[in-house]
């Protein structure tokens, strides 16, 4: 399967192995992808930061660029700087049921935590899917759990990216990292935002017409066993939006931008009384940003990459981007 760079893409870094959240160590990713009948086209993607039978927390921080969006969990992960769950991307009306169905998962898992709140984020499906027919389900959140696994990670038309639109192609889920002396950090993307005109490829526009107006949002998360602490992390998560920009979009008003950062660099307790921790010295964490920046591109671009055409609800149908086009327009580059 191609991804961005194999396209001639400029792109900035150095890839881990996978190029994907999962070169962070711990990290699995799993999807459910539901495509029904005429008009189903949704799913769920998730998330486990040390994977799924590892439930010890870790340090996490957030952002919102622009809020016309949906992340459970975060006024906790305000307060605690911890993140104490999986992380489950869906479409935006079924928050609730993925929210529901973690915390019935995790009781399934023998988790001690007495209360639960999970981190369940959304982007809007609902030119392709029937969003108001609620078809997730809590076996489909399960299973999501359940499959998730390290290694490389499926992307474009999966999961919760299934039935996402990009910069007016089929869009979705896409991953990618760097390495940063020696950590990682990972991106992983549900990409479902911006217009035609504004897309840029490593600085390149393809000079497309607008097609759909940017109305879309976009869901980032990124990982690292670099140890930072939460305020680090908040910080980290800002510098998503640097690459998104990068990509050529601009936060419209109707776009939820919405990121999360955490590190798995220090082996926290659930429940001890007091532990050790570590944090890189604040002029350290500039490279991790700079990762962070670059592989949120890279991420967003493979989503497009991978995607392929989509018919929907109603017969509604959106094309992939052209892989011929995207190699012509950078053999032009200057």
């Amino acid at each position: 399967m191609a991804r961005a760079r194999d396209l001639g893409i400029a792109l900035d870094g150095e890839p881990g192995a996978l190029n994907a959240i999962t070169d962070v160590p711990g990290v699995e990713v799993g999807h459910c992808t539901l495509i029904e009948g005429d008009s189903v086209r949704t799913g769920v993607t998730a998330i486990h930061p040390r994977g799924r039978r590892n439930h010890e927390p870790v340090f996490a921080g957030w952002f919102s660029l622009n809020g016309n969006g949906e992340m459970t969990g975060t006024a906790w992960i305000d307060e605690s700087g911890v993140l104490s769950c999986p992380v489950v991307l869906t479409n935006t009306h079924s928050v609730g049921v993925a929210h529901q169905s973690v915390i019935q998962w995790m009781r399934r898992e023998n988790v001690a935590n007495p209360w639960l709140l999970p981190v369940v984020a959304e982007t809007w499906d609902g030119l392709l899917n029937d969003i108001d027919g609620f078809h997730v389900r809590a076996d489909h959140v399960f299973q999501a759990l359940d499959l998730a696994k390290p290694g490389p990670v499926d992307e474009g038309n999966v999961g919760g990216g299934t039935g996402m639109i990009c910069f007016g192609y089929k869009g979705g889920i896409g991953t990618a990292s760097r390495r940063v002396g020696g950590n990682s950090v990972g991106a992983l993307v549900q990409a479902n935002h911006g217009s035609k005109h504004q897309l840029r490829l490593g600085g390149v526009q393809l000079s497309q017409p607008s097609g759909l107006p940017d109305r879309g949002s976009i869901i980032v998360v990124l990982g690292t066993d670099a140890p930072m602490l939460p305020h680090q992390l908040k910080a980290l998560a800002k510098r998503a939006a640097l690459g998104l920009g990068r990509t050529g979009a601009v936060a419209a008003l109707s776009s939820g931008d919405l990121f999360l950062a955490f590190s798995s660099g220090n082996p926290l307790e659930a429940r001890a009384q007091d532990f050790p921790v570590t944090a890189l010295g604040e002029e350290r964490c500039t490279p991790v940003y700079e990762a962070a920046v670059q592989a949120t591109e890279e991420a967003i671009l493979n989503a497009l990459v991978a995607a392929k055409t989509l018919s929907g609800k109603g017969g509604f149908t959106v094309d992939a981007i052209s892989h011929e086009a995207i190699r012509e327009a950078t053999r032009r580059r200057p």
